[in-house]
């Protein structure tokens, strides 16, 4: 691995893309971002849906830039994104439609609807999968209900990166990891649930068999390699569900370890080499997910940094403030005074965030944050407690003791955040890298190739360069007198 190696990898959030160059040069990698672009939700028709096209065009930019500073070339490219939503495709290969966004609130009647005629036991029994209103299964039952036409004009459903990665190669695959987000796949057969595509009533055609990350889909279309001036390199599917890569770049050792992918969402878990389906971790709601190698990403969904973003945005009317800023407002707030849960509907993508922390407090009988440093404090202070409580629920059913906590990703940044989530699960919080995904996408490439052995190489070549900053457990009282408050404005079964 001595050779310099270098490739581009799209890390796609529900909030912006990016474009990062990745260098593997003796034993190190190095990441250089070239190209940054948003990416927002379209409301159309008071549906929500994804621009795949704006996406793509953002893509080509992105490789034209890569081309640029890197004249000594680059050896392959791959996108990955967020879980569950996918586009399809007709029978001339065109795009039928834009894809739906998972924030559509049409999700939520669906799942109740699909889960009236199919017990949500035998679906949990079949998938592993948590229960959200925006998994594939459940939009695919709102697309046969309310957009029945497409479905029976479709040849072929493609995740996002998935679909991205045919208009960059022209070829239709559908890669693992984003597979397993569907509530559609078997994860012990590896393979799609005929029971579950047969209670959707879809054609099993549409769909392609999930191949492992880390293959090669094909190769960058002639004519889009002149545009950008590369050769015909390869297009690879690496672990294509963001998520997937990061926790493939965790720099751990052992198994005595969790993790939480913090972005727009938190994604906390712990890595299995099976998955765990039983009666407890059905009513725990844990999810069951593919990551490289094989490996299950056994976790649970939180609602992350969704809930900061979106008073950024209610704000910006009035002032424009960093997240930075933002992180420093809340620290300087009083403490405990008032908790939300992150995972309560209220916040699932409500016209003004700040007005529905506020309601939230005000419904549940809490004094009712008045600032934006107030309301910052009790977002923060809310997810580092929802961390606590995903924990004690990993401990009731983890083969392994769960000794240290791994955060990775952009929330890993906002030191604010560390430091609660140490003290609220009174363990050690581990910090970095941030850029965990694109690590993972860049590595994943280096194994397609052949450049790396295998996934554990991966995690130790991360682990070899990282600097993780280290958040050491603190006001143990204080936070367990916060976490018994907390849990009692958690819903009751």
């Amino acid at each position: 691995m001595n050779e310099r190696r270098s490739y581009v990898a799209f890390d796609l959030g529900a909030e912006s893309g990016r474009a990062i160059l990745g260098t593997l040069d003796g034993g190190r990698v190095v990441l250089r971002e070239v190209h940054r672009f948003p990416n927002a939700m379209i409301s159309l028709f008071g549906r929500l849906h994804w621009n795949p096209y704006a996406l793509y065009a953002e893509i080509v930019e992105g490789l034209k830039r890569a081309a640029a500073v890197c004249p000594g070339g680059i050896d392959s490219v791959a996108v990955d994104t967020w879980g569950v939503d996918f586009g399809l495709l007709g029978r001339d290969g065109s795009l039928l439609g834009l894809p739906f966004a998972y924030r559509d609130l049409r999700n939520v009647r669906a799942m109740d609807e699909f889960l009236e005629k199919f017990p949500r036991e035998k679906v949990y029994e079949l998938t592993g999968i948590q229960f959200l209103p925006f998994n594939s299964l459940f939009q695919l039952h709102a697309l046969a209900r309310e957009n029945p036409e497409l479905l029976d004009q479709a040849s072929d459903l493609l995740f996002m990166p998935d679909l991205l990665s045919y208009f960059l190669s022209g070829r239709k695959i559908t890669e693992a990891t984003i597979a397993s987000t569907s509530q559609l796949i078997d994860p012990r057969r590896g393979g799609w649930s005929p029971e579950l595509i047969a209670a959707l009533g879809i054609r099993p055609a549409i769909l392609h068999d999930p191949v492992p990350p880390g293959t090669i889909i094909g190769r960058l279309l002639p004519g889009l390699a002149a545009e950008t001036s590369l050769p015909d390199i390869p297009v690879v599917a690496t672990a294509s569900h963001d998520t997937a890569s990061a926790v493939a770049a965790v720099p751990a050792s052992g198994r005595n370890w969790a993790y939480i992918s913090s972005g727009t969402w938190s994604l906390m878990g712990i890595e299995t080499a099976a998955p765990l389906i039983t009666a407890e971790t059905r009513r725990l709601n844990f999810t069951n997910e593919g990551g490289m190698g094989g490996r299950i990403r056994f976790l649970k969904n939180v609602t992350g940094l969704w809930l900061v973003q979106q008073c950024r945005k209610a704000w910006s009317a009035d002032r424009s403030l960093s997240y930075d800023e933002m992180r420093e407002l809340a620290e300087g707030a009083p403490a405990f005074r008032s908790f939300i849960d992150p995972n309560a509907p209220d916040f699932l993508n409500p016209p003004d965030m700040p007005a529905a922390i506020r309601e939230f407090c005000r419904r549940t009988g809490q004094e009712v944050p008045a600032t934006p440093a107030a309301i910052l404090r009790c977002a923060l202070e809310s997810l580092a407690l929802a961390y606590r409580h995903v924990l004690d629920d990993l401990r009731r059913v983890s083969p392994e003791p769960i000794e240290r906590i791994h955060v990775i990703g952009g929330g890993s940044r906002n030191t604010t955040l560390c430091r609660f989530t140490a003290s609220a699960t009174r363990i050690p919080a581990v910090a970095g890298p941030v850029e965990a995904t694109a690590l993972g996408n860049v590595l994943g490439q280096a194994l397609a190739l052949g450049r790396l052995r295998s996934p554990d190489a991966i995690r130790s070549l991360v682990a070899e360069t990282a600097d993780p900053t280290v958040y050491e457990p603190g006001e143990a009282p204080a936070w367990e007198a916060a976490y018994d408050r907390f849990r009692e404005i958690l819903p009751h079964p």
